[in-house]
């Protein structure tokens, strides 16, 4: 049966030296969830603006629904300045005060939220006061929906607030290595390694289950019902990693709403994660025959021998 799934926050665009690119996980993401055949939709605001237009036309060419995405009169479409040193590592500079910030709540908003199988979430587009009351007020109707914090910590758009309450809100916690040692460190916990650090959050925020994504290496999962699961990364040809993150989630998302065994969920995530990061940009198309010829394939896997003792292969 279809799914519904609300995926909420930031559409902007990411301005680089020499191109201008769509952005924003939820865009990602709920491209994702609809290739899958599950009826994603996308809640943001758009600047009247020559940006917002063309961040509309773009959204409707991908063939998502348009009806939850708002028009701002007096603040302009979300960008992110990004720049590259001489080592070209990237440095990222979003752009605050923007139409994304003022997502307002509206009785269509509040109707889509009651009838959805699934919320995503972040942190970003809790940065401002008006889009922040607007989640929290979706959160706290939607107590039979399962609620996914895609954590996704961006540089100087986040808190120790925002982060908490979204724990406590949440259902499943999706964050990669790198931000689970700096949410650990900014709740003051303590745990052995990452498999005790996502343990310790685990029981003191009472989620469901927390999944690490280890870039190239795979991903692990542990649920409060006590399950470890590790399944490791595939030896690709690497295009281009854009989306890979977010592409996981749809998929990870995809089998827990169809009850399905939490290593299956992480192995769907990691395998669509894989096809996105051989591909360019972020919503290339990836149809079902890819997926499956995939599967069909020995492909080497890269495994992190820190987690190889619970791989669930």
């Amino acid at each position: 049966m279809k799914k519904t799934v609300l995926a909420f926050g930031e559409l902007l665009w990411d301005i680089l030296p020499t191109d201008t690119i769509l952005g924003g996980a939820v865009c990602n993401f709920v491209y994702r969830v609809n290739s899958l055949g599950d009826r994603g939709l996308l809640v943001s605001r758009l600047g009247r603006d020559e940006l917002g237009k063309e961040a509309f036309d773009r959204v409707s060419s991908l063939g998502l629904d348009t009806r939850y995405l708002q028009w701002d009169d007096h603040n302009p479409t979300g960008t992110v300045q990004v720049t590259f040193d001489q080592d070209n590592n990237p440095d990222f500079v979003i752009i605050p005060d923007v139409a994304y910030d003022y997502i307002e709540i509206t009785d269509q908003l509040r109707e889509a939220a009651s009838n959805a199988n699934c919320l995503c979430f972040g942190t970003l587009s809790q940065r401002a006061d008006k889009t922040r009351q607007t989640l929290r007020h979706l959160l706290e109707m939607t107590d039979n929906c399962l609620k996914l914090l895609d954590i996704n910590l961006r540089k100087d758009c986040y808190s120790l607030e925002t982060v908490t309450y979204s724990l406590e809100k949440a259902d499943i916690l999706k964050l990669n290595e790198d931000e689970l040692y700096e949410i650990a460190e900014m709740l003051d916990i303590t745990g052995s390694d990452a498999l005790g650090l996502c343990e310790d959050i685990i029981e003191k925020w009472s989620l469901k289950c927390c999944v690490v994504t280890l870039s190239e290496k795979g991903a692990f999962a542990l649920s409060r019902k006590g399950e470890r699961v590790y399944v490791p990364g595939y030896k690709i040809e690497l295009t281009d990693s854009v989306g890979a993150g977010d592409a996981f989630t749809a998929g990870f998302a995809y089998c827990v709403l169809r009850d399905q065994p939490l290593a299956e969920a992480c192995e769907f995530g990691n395998i669509l994660g894989a096809l996105v990061s051989t591909t360019k940009g972020a919503t290339a198309p990836i149809s079902q025959d890819e997926i499956e010829s995939f599967k069909g394939r020995e492909i080497e896997r890269i495994s992190d021998p820190n987690f190889d003792q619970m791989s669930s292969n």
